[in-house]
């Protein structure tokens, strides 16, 4: 199974960008989305952010990884 996670483009530079998931900044590929801007949140998988996402739909997300991440069913 695979799992894309959220983040939201903190910085762009050339095709790299850094996102932020929850308290983690990591660096992405963002030659598949080049239409993104800094703030836009993006899908991302295996160092690659794949497809742009709604602000609200990205929080809803995070949202649910951290209650699971917090609960029983992840220890």
């Amino acid at each position: 199974m695979c799992l894309a996670v959220p983040g939201r483009v903190l910085s762009i530079k050339g095709q790299m960008g850094i996102i932020e998931v929850g308290n983690i900044k990591r660096k992405v590929f963002l030659h598949l989305v080049p239409e993104v801007s800094v703030d836009d949140y993006v899908l991302t998988h295996a160092g690659c952010a794949i497809q742009m996402i709604d602000e609200v739909e990205a929080k809803i997300t995070l949202d649910i990884l951290k209650e699971l991440a917090e609960s029983e069913v992840c220890r």
